[in-house]
């Protein structure tokens, strides 16, 4: 007979220089109407945001897509302006299950450095869904404030 161990949960990385203040950033992160821009990754046409911004406040964002929503839920657990934001996740891409989001914020000259980590995930496909979400999350952020 063997023995399973469980194996860690996998934990994305996300790095992204924006060209904005991490006062900027932050805003766009806890904003309903600045959401709605740039947090549809892939073929989602549109999101709306409900946000309740204090810790232990809850959120849920729907991507919009052409024949189906994706809502994502969760509780904000930090909120450390311009410098941190963590808040749980969780959809169908999670399973359902809670996972866990951290953003920083690093200023770097008239930029800002964003860390996205996604920890808790329930597994490698999941990981790898997310991953390019986010990325994709990330550069519409970025085009957002601006850049070509």
């Amino acid at each position: 007979m063997t023995t399973h161990h469980p194996s860690t949960p996998p934990v994305l990385r996300i790095t992204k220089l924006l060209p904005a203040t991490p006062e900027e950033v932050f805003a766009a992160w806890t904003d309903p109407a600045s959401l709605k821009e740039w947090m549809s990754p892939g073929t989602v046409t549109s999101a709306t945001a409900t946000l309740d911004l204090r810790v232990g406040g809850r959120f849920q964002i729907v991507m919009h897509r052409e024949n189906s929503d994706a809502v994502h839920v969760g509780e904000y657990r930090e909120i450390s302006p311009p410098k941190r934001l963590v808040f749980t996740w969780q959809s169908d891409g999670t399973l359902q299950q809670e996972t866990l989001v951290t953003i920083e914020l690093l200023p770097r000259g008239k930029q800002t450095e964003l860390v996205l980590v996604h920890e808790l995930l329930p597994n490698e496909h999941s990981a790898a869904q997310h991953k390019i979400g986010w990325q994709n999350i990330v550069e519409k952020l970025s085009i957002y404030f601006g850049e070509a």
